[in-house]
């Protein structure tokens, strides 16, 4: 073409994607059929993760059959489950041994306190009713693992005051 003095027409090299959308722009513009988490956007009904960028995709995802009939099945159901990220699902666990761990020090200061000696955690009497009637009180270990990750000084305090008596 050069040999003629055309030029071709200038290529568009520019892509069609939307830079600047977040998935909680999305959220905001098609409703409740949507849900972000951890910078994902997610279908509510289908639990598939979606590109934000494009609204064709999700356009299409929502028009497509899968997404009717999963949708029809997630309403029939009365549990509304959404899909998380797993970082978010991580947090909420390290909330959960937070306060796991909050309990097992709580029990053992109060046994300390009380003078009640940690073998008696290991009764199932004991055991029983921890699990009835404490919250996470099944969580609680055997008084030898008490003893150790818990009381780390007086176990360590107690195995030097063996070792000595020994000699």
């Amino acid at each position: 073409m050069e040999r003629f003095g055309v030029k071709s027409a200038p290529s568009r090299n520019r892509s069609k994607t939307a830079l600047y959308v977040t998935p909680q722009d999305r959220v905001s513009e098609f409703g409740s059929e949507l849900h972000e988490d951890g910078g994902k956007l997610f279908c509510t009904s289908c639990n598939v993760v979606l590109n934000h960028v494009r609204k064709s995709a999700i356009n299409d995802h929502l028009k497509s059959k899968t997404h009717t009939k999963r949708k029809a099945e997630f309403e029939e159901q009365n549990v509304r489950k959404k899909q998380r990220t797993l970082t978010a699902s991580l947090q909420c666990n390290s909330a959960a041994q937070t306060e796991k761990s909050s309990v097992i020090q709580d029990f053992v200061k109060m046994c300390l306190e009380a003078n009640i000696p940690l073998e008696k955690a290991d009764h199932p009497s004991v055991r029983a009713f921890l699990s009835r009637h404490v919250k996470n009180g099944s969580s609680i270990p055997k008084s030898e693992q008490l003893r150790k990750a818990y009381l780390p000084d007086g176990h360590d305090n107690e195995n030097q005051l063996i070792n000595t008596e020994d000699r």
